[in-house]
């Protein structure tokens, strides 16, 4: 058993602050463009961890490779990631659509980290990520619809999947040794730069500053851009990038559960039953 307490309560913490991320999207849509809020969140994640590393006199890289790493990491973990989610949703692509291809993530680090990480990953642990994925996708099964995807956006939403499983690996590859709160806020310094360009190409800057928005500026930048990611490096750091991964296939049922709190959504017995199933491929795949 880890005698460290952050380590038995950092998945579960994670999981919870994560899935509050569809309630933001939900909340901010009326309010503004996806690419330009997410720019506003970067910058403000920025400016609130270079005055936490200062407070606490860490000190920065001085090696330009430690700077590389960062930068690549958090252009693939939030810039692509996080640009093209929004962006496809924001295109026509169903919410339902975008959380089932979110949930290929697992697999698709499964299948990468033995290659490119040397991870031997167990019988046990790939029967835990079927699991997983089938009950992640009996949660969004009744949200999918039958209107048509629109091939653009179900791509983009492909590659931002994908970003996010290279920027993980790539992540336990190269970041292990930069303090938390160092390593995050070059991270945000990488998103923000590949985000910029894509704003000023294809939108217009429009921010309503609403209580609602703002709220939800506040919770993206303080509970999103700083507690989760935190807790998903220090995860990254402590245990196999496939078994982080893997904690994923909670998030669709703990955002339905969110929502029909919030929203009223209902949840049907189909949905119920892949939250259990979800909830019982991640002990499989999670059980040393």
């Amino acid at each position: 058993m880890n005698p460290n307490p952050l380590a038995r309560l950092a998945p579960p913490l994670f999981v919870l602050i994560w899935a509050t991320g569809f309630i933001v999207a939900r909340f901010v849509a009326p309010y503004a463009e996806p690419l330009t809020f997410l720019l506003v969140r970067y910058a403000l994640a920025i400016l609130v961890l270079v005055a936490i590393v200062a407070a606490a006199r860490v000190s920065w890289p001085r090696r330009w490779s430690d700077w590389r790493n960062s930068l690549i990491a958090g252009v693939l973990l939030h810039g692509f990631y996080l640009g093209g989610v929004f962006w496809s949703v924001k295109h026509g692509l169903p919410a339902g659509i975008s959380a089932l291809v979110a949930g290929l993530q697992p697999l698709t680090t499964a299948l990468l980290a033995g290659p490119i990480l040397g991870e031997q990953v167990s019988l046990r642990r790939w029967a835990g990520i079927a699991l997983g994925f089938l009950g992640a996708a009996l949660v969004v099964a009744p949200k999918l619809g039958t209107g048509g995807v629109p091939p653009l956006a179900l791509g983009i939403c492909i590659l931002g999947m994908l970003s996010i499983t290279l920027g993980t690996i790539w992540q336990k590859r190269t970041g292990s040794t930069l303090d938390l709160r160092v390593n995050a806020a070059i991270q945000y310094m990488g998103a923000a730069a590949a985000t910029l360009p894509l704003v000023l190409l294809f939108e217009e800057g429009r921010m309503e500053l609403t209580a609602p928005l703002l709220g939800a500026l506040a919770w993206a930048v303080f509970g999103l851009s700083i507690g989760a990611i935190g807790l998903l490096l220090f995860l990254i750091r402590q245990g196999a990038v496939v078994g982080v991964a893997t904690l994923l296939y909670l998030v669709p049922p703990v955002a339905a559960l969110m929502a029909f709190g919030l929203f009223g959504e209902t949840l049907s017995l189909v949905q119920l039953a892949g939250m259990a199933l979800a909830a019982l491929g991640v002990a499989v795949a999670s059980r040393s």
